[in-house]
């Protein structure tokens, strides 16, 4: 693997589901990190189009003798390289990082690419990488890029998300306006609970439920 980069990013783990999934972001476009380089968007087109996701191994701390998982969806956007995967838990290394992410201990994404095309700014030292190739992504402990970030980890149905994150999911993914969600946590946050246990992990009729409660509470 002579020649191949990392760059790491960091993680914002919310909640792990009992096979480990997730996703989020390994690098954003446009955004400097730590050893001055910038990664344009679009660098990564290329080689995902000859790897695929199956072709970019999981490591962890970038070791190719620890990988934890699998890739299930790597693709750029607008933002920059979303990610999809989900950790082993088969194995006991994955299991170690399963339970590291659930604590909030392990933190960071790296990716490990080779630069095949970039250009360096005289006027400011940053070097922009126009095109790499990817070959892996590891979780690691230190974050580079501290902007990036996953954006959500698929959780089961073991506990409740913390206030602000339950009034994000009542906006965006419940379509309450922000004065109901609102209402609806200071009123009747312990109902829902019993509510979401009883709803057994079905998002859209818990959604129902919670719009239900609204206007309930609104009236």
């Amino acid at each position: 693997m002579s020649g191949i980069e990392t760059k790491r990013v960091a993680l914002a783990v919310e909640e792990v589901d009992a096979e480990g999934s997730f996703t989020g972001y390994a690098s954003l476009f446009g955004a400097p990190d730590l050893g001055r380089d910038i990664v344009e968007r679009g660098a990564f087109a290329k080689s995902l189009r000859a790897r695929g996701a199956s072709g970019v191994r999981m490591l962890f701390q970038h070791d190719p003798a620890q990988p934890i998982g699998i890739w299930t969806e790597l693709r750029e956007d607008e933002r920059g390289l979303f990610v999809r995967g989900r950790l082993q838990s088969e194995v006991a290394r994955g299991r170690e990082i399963l339970a590291l992410m659930k604590a909030g201990a392990l933190d960071g994404l790296s990716i490990g690419f080779r630069a095949e095309k970039a250009r360096k700014e005289a006027a400011t030292g940053f070097r922009r990488i126009l095109e790499a190739d990817l070959w892996e992504i590891s979780v690691v402990t230190f974050p580079m890029l501290p902007g990036a970030r996953i954006r959500q980890v698929k959780s089961g149905a073991q506990s409740l998300p913390t206030t602000r994150k339950f009034e994000r999911w009542l906006t965006q993914d419940a379509g309450l306006s922000r004065a109901q969600a609102k209402l609806v946590i200071s009123k009747g946050f312990a109902e829902l609970k019993r509510e979401r246990d009883a709803a057994q992990g079905r998002p859209e009729r818990l959604a129902d439920t919670i719009r239900a409660a609204a206007n309930l509470f609104q009236n």
